[in-house]
């Protein structure tokens, strides 16, 4: 009984640090990760505001992890509008990390688009639900 306790004790840490593993390699700390969590289907806030501020976040390093959650809304504009998947594009080879809920893109008929321009596309409710009980930075547009 011990030793199944032990193994599922040490599987757990195993699967959570990778979980919190950054791109670089180093655990990140919800201190130093930014969840951006864009939503919104105006492609004003997207341009000027959303993706600017998560790809300067991490070009510049003001957080060493950044997740861009795109949900609802935003899934079917950027499925939409090649500016956006560009720049979406840009943001992944700087290092950006880029996900989507799978639910949302389902029910705007995108799904397909939105792996095709590499989007991370899943179930977002679980991995939000973390992000926010273990206190990472969110900024939401």
């Amino acid at each position: 009984m011990k030793i199944k306790l032990f193994f599922l004790v040490l599987v757990f840490s195993i699967c959570s640090a990778k979980f919190l593993m950054a791109q670089d390699g180093k655990i990140a700390t919800p201190s130093d990760t930014l969840i951006v969590l864009w939503s919104s289907g105006d492609a004003d806030v997207a341009e000027k505001a959303c993706l600017m501020y998560a790809h300067a976040a991490k070009k510049f390093n003001w957080f060493r992890e950044v997740i861009l959650v795109v949900w609802g809304p935003s899934e079917k504009l950027l499925a939409e509008d090649s500016k956006l998947k560009d720049k979406i594009a840009s943001m992944k080879k700087d290092g950006v990390i880029i996900e989507a809920c799978v639910a949302c893109s389902n029910m705007y008929g995108v799904t397909n688009d939105l792996k095709v321009c590499e989007v991370d596309v899943k179930g977002m409710g679980v991995p939000l639900t973390h992000y926010l009980k273990r206190g990472y930075k969110i900024v939401s547009y």
